[in-house]
Formats: C-alpha cells, sequence, structure tokens
C-alpha cells in the first residue's frame, strides 16, 4: 500500500492554530502568569492573515470576486502583505495604499510579493486626498472589477478573530485566562477576540494599548473625538486618527497609552530574554502589560494572554536598527539600553 504524501495544497492552509507560549524570563518581577500568543507564526507572518484569507473568502462566496479581479486595501503593512500573499495564491491582482509611517522594510516586501504600492502621507487627516484612507478609495474608484478591503470599518476584521483567534486562546488556556491584553488599532484583533472570550466567561478583563498621539483611549473614555489628541507617533499599526467601526468599545475594559521609545526597548528585550524576535507593535503589548502590573491590575492567579501581532523582520531598519533607534533619541534616558558594540576581526 502507498504511503500517503502529507503536504498541505497552498501557504494559505497554514493560517491560524498559532502557538501559545509562556513567558518566563520577562515576567521575574511581575505577580502572574503571562502567555503570549505569538501571531508571527502565521505564514504571513502576522495576525492580519487572519482577516485577509476571511474577507476574502467571504468576497469568493458573494460573487464579488472572479479571475480578472483586483482586492484595494489600506494597510500599514501587515494587513496588505497578507492580502498580497492571498492574491497571488489565488490568482488576483493587489494595488495598496500605504502608510509613509510603514518601515521599508514592510514596503518592500509588499512589492515583493507582487502588489502595486502607493505610499502615502502618514501625518494628514483622515479625510486628506492625499491619506491612505482616500488614495484606497480613489484607486477603488478607477479600476474596474475591484473591492475594497476597507478593515477599519469591516465588520468581517471583527468576525475573523471572533472565529479564530478567541476560540484559540479559550481552548489553549482549558478556560482559565483571567485577562487579554491586546494592541489596539483597526480593532478587529482585540474586538473579536474579546467578543468571543467574554461570552465564555464575562469575568475576563480586556485591557487594550493604544498610543501617545492616538484617539482611541479618550473615545472609549469619555465617547469623545477629541483632534487635539492627535500628533505624529512612530509605532505603527496602534493607535489611530479616526474611530474605527472594526472596534468594539463595548467587549473592552480599559485602555493604556505606551510610548514610542519604551515600546521599541521592550521589542529588544523580548529578544533578549525570551529569544522572540517581534514587532514594534509587540514590544507595545508587553510594555502595557508592565504599566498596567504597576496600577494593580494583576496578582498571583493572574493567567494573562498577550497577542504579539507580528514578527521583528518586518522592522530591521526600525527598531533593530541602532542607528534608527539613535536618531530617534531612544538610547537616551531611563529603561534604555546603549547599543551594543560590533566586534571585527581582522
Amino acid at each position: 500500500m502507498e504511503n500517503k504524501i502529507k503536504a498541505y495544497n497552498n501557504i494559505l492552509e497554514l493560517v491560524g492554530n498559532t502557538p501559545l507560549i509562556k513567558l518566563s524570563r520577562i515576567t521575574q518581577s511581575l505577580s502572574g502568569n503571562f502567555y503570549a500568543k505569538v501571531e508571527a507564526f502565521n505564514p504571513g507572518h502576522s495576525a492580519k492573515d487572519r482577516i485577509a484569507i476571511h474577507i476574502i473568502e467571504q468576497a469568493e462566496k458573494k460573487g464579488l470576486l472572479n479571475e480578472d479581479s483586483t482586492i484595494i486595501e489600506t494597510t500599514s503593512g501587515n494587513t496588505g502583505f497578507s492580502l498580497a500573499m492571498a492574491s497571488m495564491v489565488k490568482g488576483y491582482k493587489c494595488i495598496l495604499a500605504v502608510s509613509s509611517k510603514s518601515s521599508p522594510d514592510k514596503i518592500d516586501m509588499l512589492r515583493s510579493m507582487g502588489a502595486e504600492v502607493y505610499v502615502c502621507p502618514a501625518h494628514v487627516s483622515a479625510d486628506d486626498p492625499r491619506s491612505y484612507y482616500e488614495v484606497a478609495k480613489r484607486l477603488h474608484r478607477e479600476t474596474p472589477g475591484s473591492i475594497y478591503i476597507n478593515q477599519y470599518f469591516n465588520e468581517l476584521n471583527i468576525e475573523a478573530h471572533y472565529k479564530s483567534t478567541g476560540p484559540e486562546i479559550w481552548e489553549q488556556t482549558g478556560g482559565q485566562i483571567t485577562h487579554l491584553v491586546a494592541c489596539s488599532g483597526t480593532g478587529g484583533t482585540i474586538s473579536g477576540t474579546a467578543r468571543f472570550l467574554k461570552e465564555q466567561n464575562p469575568k475576563i478583563k480586556v485591557l487594550a494599548v493604544d498610543a501617545y498621539g492616538s484617539v482611541l483611549k479618550k473615545y472609549h473614555e469619555t465617547g469623545e473625538f477629541d483632534h487635539e489628541e492627535i500628533y505624529p507617533y512612530r509605532i505603527e499599526g496602534l493607535g489611530k486618527n479616526l474611530i474605527p467601526k472594526a472596534t468594539d468599545f463595548n467587549s473592552i475594559d480599559r485602555y493604556i497609552k505606551v510610548t514610542d521609545a519604551e515600546s521599541a526597548h521592550m521589542a529588544r528585550k523580548l529578544a533578549h530574554t525570551e529569544g522572540l524576535f517581534l514587532g514594534y507593535t509587540s514590544g507595545a503589548a508587553m510594555q502595557a502589560i508592565f504599566q498596567y502590573h504597576t496600577e494593580g491590575e494583576f496578582n498571583n492567579d493572574s493567567r494573562v494572554v498577550v497577542i504579539f501581532p507580528d514578527h521583528g523582520s518586518r522592522y530591521m531598519s526600525k527598531v533593530y536598527s541602532d542607528e534608527w533607534m539613535e536618531n530617534q533619541g531612544f538610547f537616551k534616558g531611563k529603561n534604555t539600553e546603549s547599543p551594543k558594540e560590533i566586534q571585527y576581526i581582522k
């Protein structure tokens, strides 16, 4: 009898079922038990694989896509890469409007995956015709047979995580999770995961991470969109200068803001302690854990799951570049490390 070849049909079948990894060294000074949902294990190296596949498959079921279709999206990089990857496998064209704040690594990766890329200025208002939101809308209008993913205002963004990330975490923790910590950008990851987990146990606390320069924390607390909260910041894929409809604020208990510098150093610290080479927003999520701990959110019985969104390879020219860190002034002040010298053998 011939043995069967055990192979996946394509790379998209590897999306999801990412591992839960216990954090031991970086959390030694903290009360509680901490576990990381490491989304870099997705084939596209980020949590955005989940929404890309889900939204595309739903569009296919509705007959919105055919072999001549074009997928268009607004992205800070990760969603774009996931969509480009899926488009290549499925045979669609992919056009992406990208924020200029995205690392050169991300932009190069999008092009390498066959996407047509438009880089748009980051520090303009959401309704400015040059913003990546408006550029994507224009490209959609001008491109026959295209669909606009529109992750910021697409309920399927939430549904993807409700059907995958939430159930995975519940099963992996045996229902023992007490806290979820996750970054809030479009809001799909934290909202969908939180909805599922709170349906299983309403006592689970959902703790969001926001950036200084973003409107989300104040909006969650007051219902007010405050333009005075908006100013440039460096973290990618975290925070917003608009209110995404893909964020279910009712499923989130608290927000906390983290700084660019501390988040960058925390990403490096994750590599140096846990051997986890992760992205800027993962550093932000870990930094938030320390801040929430300082405010008394956790105790020895806490079982905290933090979602780490993406891989460190997308930030080689930023967080993992000593030159970039130096230029941002991130090696100055407390809780920072000095750049390591390279030893050249002659």
